[in-house]
């Protein structure tokens, strides 16, 4: 069985794969063409990846780096009877610390050190008006998977409210109250924050779109570190430019990167990173936690043992 991974594992690691019963791992450094028909596993999506689906192969098992995979070619893969995993799980916590990191930046009102200046440093008394605590602010989250239980637990921690969406109102870890997609949408409940950690589904392509803002009982702040086609960012830049938003954090974009004539860079009270709150230490590790029990699996039975993709669903 031939292993192609585009991962940086370690010389120890590689030889733990390669310890399963006629395992090879080739680095796709090592890579030649002329091995593409014989590739039976990808550890990580790339463009070599997609160049080897798109010819005659026998690949049958694919292991992602991400949680999300909408960037997959999930219909043929579909067609082509292939297993693959996610990453879900490894980059939760890290995410969670960001959208915490936006909640206090604008509950907290914390400003860049380059914000800083002699003449307006000490308005402190100004800055009191708009200061509040986030004990008690509730928070909608959309997602109720490894990401969004990893960012419920994170701010429950702190005294936050947390009430999940997903796709049928069932019930998740971490969550006391969950409520269905459609629901949310028709009757939404109160919330100072709303949270999208969806994955990208026909579903929630332009979910969170102009009806979405203009139905909001009050002016939440919304993030977005799901992502960016969930959102239509004209909308998004109307709702915050009219008041139907009180301020937005950005994560994901629809175009990445973002073009610099891109009207997000002058939209008022929006926080922007890119595209790093995924970002963890030792990820390769994190990784090869996920992989090496789904190659045992694959290897011993032809099935995985952890975050299989549904791909029909999309996730």
């Amino acid at each position: 069985m031939n292993i192609l991974t585009a991962t940086h594992f370690s010389t120890a690691q590689i030889s733990q794969l390669e310890s399963l019963p006629d395992v090879h791992v080739i680095r796709q450094n090592d890579f030649q063409p002329k091995l593409a028909p014989i590739i039976d596993v990808i550890m990580a999506w790339s463009p070599l990846a997609a160049k080897i689906l798109a010819g005659p192969n026998r690949v049958k098992f694919i292991q992602t780096s991400s949680a999300g995979i909408d960037y997959l070619p999930l219909a043929a893969l579909d067609q082509q009877k292939v297993l693959v995993a996610h990453a879900g799980g490894i980059h939760g916590d890290a995410i969670a610390q960001s959208v915490l990191g936006y909640i206090l930046y604008f509950a907290r009102y914390i400003t860049h050190p380059q914000n800083r200046n002699p003449q307006n440093f000490w308005q402190g008394r100004i800055q009191r008006r708009v200061l509040y605590s986030v004990v008690n602010k509730r928070v909608l989250i959309y997602g109720t998977g490894h990401v969004g239980q990893a960012i419920s637990q994170r701010l429950r921690q702190i005294g936050l409210q947390t009430i999940g969406v997903n796709h049928s109102g069932h019930p998740a870890p971490e969550f006391t109250e969950t409520i269905a997609l459609a629901t949310s949408k028709v009757q939404p409940p109160v919330a100072d924050f709303i949270v999208n950690a969806l994955p990208l589904t026909n579903a929630t392509q332009h979910f969170f779109a102009a009806d979405f803002f203009a139905h909001q009982p009050q002016p939440p702040i919304f993030i977005n570190v799901g992502r960016g086609p969930s959102v239509d960012t004209t909308a998004l830049i109307a709702a915050l430019k009219n008041g139907q938003l009180a301020g937005a954090a950005l994560d994901v974009f629809e175009q990445e990167p973002l073009p610099a004539d891109s009207p997000l860079w002058q939209a008022p009270n929006l926080l922007m990173t890119p595209h790093t709150t995924g970002t963890v230490d030792h990820v390769e590790d994190a990784l090869f936690a996920i992989f090496y029990p789904n190659l045992q699996s694959f290897c011993q039975t032809g099935k995985l043992s952890v975050n299989q993709v549904d791909l029909k669903l999309g996730y």
